[in-house]
């Protein structure tokens, strides 16, 4: 293992490059002790996001969308099981610390995503939000983009489902009320561990657990089918939190909670060995044992269908347990199905009057 780089406030403890890059760059101490230094906080960089589509469309078996927005690339949250941290190396940054700290925007997506919402061919399905990073990680107070995202959606009467660890969503319940009213909208609150010690090492910049489930409630508050997404699950990390996890989410409101277990695709594997042997020096050869156990023996495995939930015993049995809690608690698996009926092409940006209008 490399020098860790301990920046308060960081999961990732390396800036490791990505999978694509030729040269890698490692820390070396010069005899005078500079590693030992303590390290100045590290900035969040932010640019501009240049793309020329909104919507992102997959054709996986295993996921319950078909078509997805994320506004920002990389996510400040900094968790380190993170799964969406390779796709920092396609821009040619380390899907370590630069993925939590070299951020970019997109501020033209509520325009790009009214336009294709009027394309004449476009059909109406759900949009998943937070597939990728945290819609509503810490730069969303600054540029504000998911919100003009579920306004042009609330205007044309679109359904969208959300996945978000942050409070930051509380913002947003005007819209998300008067959405859920006409059944367009679903909110998932992703919940790691009760334990706050572990969260604030494990998920540094994102909403203690107690504050997310203070968010479930003010969601079911307000009207708003709010799940629970138990994610992810860690072999002998808080995998014993499992039982406890669903029932606090049941009782702050919860209309369905769900699970995955813990994915460590590409880059993501070698960044969460280095923080558990950093962290969890007694653990870490018995977690990474478990998640081979459950992963046919590697360290992860892709195979749809199988990459939510693993194979094996030890993944079978955390499957078994979770029927078990939800069939005591009379708690789903899923939130109800959003209406797809309702949709509306936008009103051009350009002001000229659509071809239906005396429809």
């Amino acid at each position: 293992m490399n020098q860790p780089l301990l920046y308060k406030g960081r999961g990732s403890l390396s800036c490791t490059p990505g999978r694509f890059e030729k040269t890698a760059h490692v820390a070396e101490d010069d005899g005078w002790g500079s590693l030992d230094t303590p390290l100045s906080p590290m900035k969040t960089e932010v640019a501009i996001d240049c793309s020329q589509s909104a919507i992102t469309y997959n054709d996986s078996p295993d996921l319950p969308f078909d078509r997805s927005i994320n506004p920002y690339r990389g996510c400040e949250h900094g968790c380190i099981y993170c799964f969406a941290r390779p796709s920092h190396a396609y821009l040619g940054l380390s899907p370590g610390l630069d993925f939590e700290s070299r951020l970019l925007v997109k501020p033209d997506a509520p325009h790009l995503l009214r336009n294709e919402l009027g394309k004449r061919g476009y059909q109406c399905a759900p949009i998943a939000l937070g597939t990728n990073t945290d819609p509503y990680q810490p730069l969303e107070r600054r540029y504000q983009i998911m919100r003009q995202i579920l306004q042009v959606l609330a205007e044309t009467r679109h359904p969208v489902s959300i996945i978000t660890k942050a409070a930051l969503v509380e913002r947003d319940i005007d819209v998300l009320s008067a959405m859920a009213q006409q059944g367009l909208v679903s909110v998932y609150i992703s919940l790691t561990t009760l334990d706050r010690s572990l969260a604030r090492t494990m998920e540094p910049r994102a909403a203690a657990p107690q504050r997310r489930l203070q968010t479930v409630s003010a969601l079911r508050a307000a009207g708003v089918p709010v799940g629970v997404l138990v994610a992810p699950v860690i072999p002998a990390l808080n995998d014993h939190e499992l039982e406890n996890l669903v029932a606090a989410a049941q009782t702050a409101g919860a209309l369905a909670v769900d699970y995955i277990l813990l994915r460590l695709p590409m880059e993501v594997a070698d960044l969460f060995e280095q923080w558990l042997c950093q962290h969890y020096p007694l653990k870490a050869q018995h977690i990474m044992a478990l998640v081979r156990a459950t992963r046919d023996g590697k360290v992860y495995n892709a195979a749809l269908g199988q990459r939510m939930t693993g194979t094996g015993h030890y993944a079978d049995m955390l499957a078994q347990r979770f029927r078990l809690v939800c069939k005591r608690l009379h708690i789903p698996n899923s939130l109800p199905a959003l209406r797809t009926d309702l949709f509306r092409k936008p009103v051009a940006d350009s002001g000229q009057m659509a071809f239906d209008f005396f429809d």
